[in-house]
């Protein structure tokens, strides 16, 4: 059959075994958003509230699920408790980190005093220093985190060269926030002379004293983000690949880099293989048009080219649970495949 029917897939009850936190990561276009897209709508389905996230700019989760998605968490989905976001930090007014004071009044993150701290624009707003529109991403994820509304967060991530730098920055961040308490604690006592040598009025002691408490909070805030990613009984950071030499040698990379960050990878997934749809997932053959292995010349030389990397990627990643998903003749958009997806990774 050409389309996949919605009422034939009915019958399909994938389950998400996983913890609170799902991370999809791996090099752009190998299908992170149809994973995650598949596996928060499988969780809702099991009646577990599930937020997506996607942390991709180049946002494309509203055409996996096949319904508009908020920039900021909102229901998605009147049956299910599905919710999405498409994390967009340039257009969050003041920015994460903007904010009336340290008890975070008028912003999102309540860092609004960094500003004053360092007499001058908040060093933390979007697009104001390297990384900062990932620093964006990463404070509103863990807001998200500890949203009370959501009992598992799936989180589609950037493509590997940003996601790597989105990990980073917990350890940069808490470099920064100690040399700068540091830089205050120096200047503290010099910034009467200053000012008044250059003309002006400067911070003032209530601004410099809202700046450290402000610091304080965002270590903390690095902190608690560092323990829950680096929890394997929070965390699943689950890495995307397809059956190409490439694509293992990347993935590996990656897989190694998460393992610097102590990063948990329990999950790698094989996306776009040419194997009928049965191999790989408890499905009516019927249901999927799979690629001709015996009259196709082109597919057979095709799957010697997958078998050649699904059998490195096997042995590379001994001791991860490696999930095939098969190569569809359709996109993959909208509920009734989104599932059938869902199948091959439950």
């Amino acid at each position: 059959m050409s389309e996949i029917d919605v009422e034939a897939v009915e019958s399909v009850t994938p389950t998400v075994d996983a913890p609170e936190y799902v991370l999809y990561g791996g090099k752009g276009g190998v299908g992170k958003t149809t994973m995650a897209a598949a596996t928060a709508l499988s969780s809702a389905r099991d009646g577990t509230a599930t937020l997506c996230v996607s942390t991709d700019p180049a946002h494309s989760l509203s055409d996996a699920l096949g319904r508009e998605v908020p920039a900021t968490p909102g229901r998605i989905d009147d049956e299910y408790p599905l919710y999405g976001a498409e994390i967009d930090p340039d257009t969050l007014e003041g920015g994460p980190f903007a904010g009336a004071g340290a008890d975070g009044a008028g912003g999102m993150g309540g860092m609004g005093g960094l500003g004053g701290l360092l007499g001058g624009e908040n060093p933390m707003q979007p697009g104001s220093m390297p990384g900062a529109d990932e620093a964006a991403a990463f404070q509103l994820l863990l807001q998200y985190m500890d949203d009370d509304r959501f009992d598992r967060v799936v989180v589609d991530t950037a493509p590997t060269g940003h996601t790597l730098r989105l990990l980073e920055l917990p350890d940069v961040m808490d470099s920064m926030v100690g040399k700068l308490l540091s830089l205050r604690e120096r200047m503290s006592g010099m910034m009467g002379s200053i000012t008044g040598m250059f003309g002006g009025d400067g911070p003032s002691e209530a601004e410099m004293e809202q700046g450290v408490e402000s610091l304080r909070e965002l270590s903390a805030k690095v902190e608690r983000l560092r323990a829950v990613l680096t929890d394997p009984a929070k965390t699943d950071f689950r890495v995307v690949m397809i059956p190409e030499s490439m694509s293992v040698t990347e993935s590996k990379r990656l897989v190694s880099q998460l393992n610097e960050f102590s990063i948990p990878v329990g999950t790698v997934v094989v996306n776009r293989v040419m194997q009928p749809l049965t191999d790989v997932a408890d499905t009516d053959a019927e249901w999927f048009v799979a690629p001709d292995l015996d009259n196709c010349e082109f597919c057979q030389r095709r799957w010697e080219v997958q078998r050649s990397a699904l059998s490195e990627a096997q042995e590379l990643f001994r001791g991860h649970d490696v999930k095939r998903v098969p190569l569809f003749a359709q996109e993959v958009h909208g509920e009734a495949p989104l599932r059938v997806v869902a199948a091959c990774l439950d």
